[in-house]
């Protein structure tokens, strides 16, 4: 079996069966945002670090949630995770400390409805409750993560293009203490 075309396909068709009209309003909190969190577990955990590297490059003060320097979290701050369930019970108790002070909550997820989704500000459905058949070749998780993670790059293009920025510039940004 050729499983590269079989997850660009699985991908393509969950990325189509995406609402496109979420980006916008993500894109829209997250430039509102005095500081962004971002979060998450497991395989989603790394994909929401690809997000968070890739908004620092873009300008925007990013703390990882979770970090032993990550500051307390605040009203006009933005926390941002990807859980695939949208009920991930170690991510639960930042859901609450967030909007007990007043930040704005983005979940990204495979279910529109959850745990999370219910306190949520905009919660973003990655596909749609059918996109995730078991698929063989793509096991635990695999379409989720790998289709976010495309979906957050995808926001970060419509970031740079928004805010005009450059290759040159982003670099500029980029850490260079590795």
């Amino acid at each position: 079996m050729d499983h590269q075309k079989l997850i660009l396909d699985r991908l393509t068709t969950i990325l189509s069966e995406t609402d496109k009209s979420n980006a916008a309003k993500l894109m829209k909190l997250v430039d509102e945002a005095g500081r962004i969190f971002v979060g998450g577990a497991g395989r989603s955990g790394l994909v929401s670090r690809f997000f968070a590297m890739r908004l620092v490059h873009s300008g925007y003060n990013v703390n990882m949630v979770g970090e032993i320097v990550t500051p307390a979290i605040k009203a006009g701050d933005l926390l941002v995770l990807v859980s695939g369930s949208g009920g991930t019970e170690t991510l639960l108790p930042f859901v609450k400390k967030a909007k007990s002070v007043g930040a704005k909550l983005v979940v990204i997820s495979m279910k529109a409805k959850s745990a999370m989704a219910e306190v949520a500000d905009l919660t973003i459905q990655i596909g749609n409750d059918n996109s995730f058949p078991l698929t063989k070749g793509m096991p635990m998780g695999s379409q989720f993560e790998l289709s976010t993670l495309i979906y957050l790059e995808a926001i970060i293009g419509d970031i740079i293009e928004a805010k005009g920025l450059t290759e040159e510039g982003m670099r500029a940004i980029h850490a260079n203490l590795e």
